[in-house]
């Protein structure tokens, strides 16, 4: 039985659909990412969840019993907000006891659990601190610590790291890796930027206009995208027309590529996504089409580089450079070809440069 279960799930704000008809399960233990852009319903699934909003229809099962209806205070889940939510005229402890006092809890068992709080995010000796002399970090490990010290079954984390900065960012995810392992319990975790959704999950749920597109590990998201949209989002892509000419050969640009992809029939339209660090890059006439390179950066661990061939503007990505005007070959290994079917749907399309 997984741990929760959201079942046709729909919510709309105004008349604009939310979420249509929303499915999830998650099982115990799990580091569960909700990805997507702004207004594609990851936050909403959040909030229903916490008990924050109630869904139009549909129910949310947690070990099997319908809390739908269950004030968020009464379910065994407990929510860290990106604007932290910390009352700055207590002290560090005042906040992290906030709920156990609520609750009833003795003096002895509240001054033990701030201090086993404190010490799992490594801010020993803060008890007496006020919150407006924390840095940004430092005041979100108060409100991660305030939230697992009343010990819920699962942690909502809505976009937390998202006013840090990238040091501080990248330092915070490895501390809630860290943290899940030592607490052992289920966290779920919105956020917009695919980087931290792929450091930190078990498991990805890409979102967008309120449908999942698609749900795995990191590994499988990146390298074997179901659709436009993820892997337009997820991480950059080449994403060009091809045709399926048979299993395991498509032609892309009038020019035909080994692929290693089966089931798609005969002469059948596909898109087919290819990453640029995954294009090789040679002498003219090596490769499988010859181009010329029309622009390069360098951004610190390789080159960036477009290179028109085949009538397609190539991003290549590369730790050698090769100058604006050189005359290259271009060529990808069969496994580095994802061949994709072509977008039923408006929401499984790439998105466009203004969104």
């Amino acid at each position: 039985m997984p741990l929760i279960e959201l079942i046709d799930i729909s919510k709309s704000y105004d008349g604009e659909l939310v979420l249509d008809e929303f499915n999830l399960k998650i099982k115990e233990n799990e580091f569960i990412t909700l990805l997507g852009p702004s207004g594609c319903g990851k936050t909403t699934t959040l909030r229903i969840l916490g008990g924050f909003e109630t869904p139009d229809k549909g129910k949310v099962l947690f070990q099997g019993e319908d809390i739908t209806n269950l004030a968020p205070n009464k379910r065994q889940l407990n929510t860290v907000f990106q604007k932290y939510a910390l009352f700055p005229h207590m002290s560090i402890a005042e906040n992290i006891a906030f709920g156990l006092k609520i609750s009833g809890k003795s003096k002895d068992y509240i001054n033990d659990k701030i201090k086993y709080a404190l010490k799992l995010v490594n801010l020993n000796g803060y008890e007496k601190r006020s919150v407006d002399s924390l840095s940004g970090g430092q005041q979100q490990r108060i409100a991660i610590a305030r939230a697992i010290v009343n010990e819920p079954k699962v942690l909502l984390l809505d976009e937390p790291l998202g006013a840090l900065d990238l040091k501080l960012r990248q330092e915070m995810q490895y501390e809630l890796i860290r943290l899940k392992k030592e607490l052992g319990i289920t966290f779920l975790y919105v956020t917009h930027d695919q980087e931290e959704a792929l450091t930190m999950s078990d498991k990805v749920v890409v979102m967008n206009q309120g449908y999942i597109q698609q749900m795995g590990t990191p590994e499988q998201i990146y390298n074997e995208p179901e659709n436009a949209f993820v892997a337009d989002f997820i991480g950059d892509s080449n994403i060009i027309d091809g045709m399926m000419m048979e299993d395991r050969v498509v032609k892309i640009c009038d020019h035909v590529f080994p692929c290693i992809d089966e089931g798609f029939g005969k002469k059948t339209p596909v898109d087919v996504v290819i990453r640029p660090e995954d294009i090789i890059i040679g002498k003219p006439g090596t490769g499988i089409i010859d181009g010329v390179v029309t622009s390069n950066v360098f951004i610190g661990v390789h080159y960036e580089m477009c290179i028109q061939a085949g009538g397609f503007e190539w991003l290549a990505q590369n730790t050698t450079s090769y100058p604006v005007g050189t005359h290259v070959s271009i060529n990808v290994v069969p496994e580095n070809i994802q061949i994709m079917n072509k977008p039923q749907s408006e929401d499984e399309e790439a998105m466009a440069l203004d969104e």
